[in-house]
């Protein structure tokens, strides 16, 4: 039997949402182990200048918890 647990986390990016998605997983895989899957919850961008300015996700990311 195994046991996950979900955690949120958000992630920003100058470039894009796919990219504040890569940042977001690999920084969250540095200290969190067995990460098995993360859905975006929401999205949203900041603008300055009449210009998108950041991208920002909101992320549930899933790891399973050992003993």
């Amino acid at each position: 039997m195994s046991v996950a647990k979900v955690t949120e986390i958000i992630a920003s990016s100058s470039k894009s949402f796919d990219d504040a998605v890569e940042k977001g997983i690999e920084k969250a895989s540095k200290t969190l182990k067995g990460i098995t899957g993360a859905w975006v919850a929401d999205q949203k961008v900041t603008v300055k200048d009449g210009k998108v300015d950041e991208y920002r996700v909101a992320m549930k990311v899933t790891f399973v918890l050992h003993d």
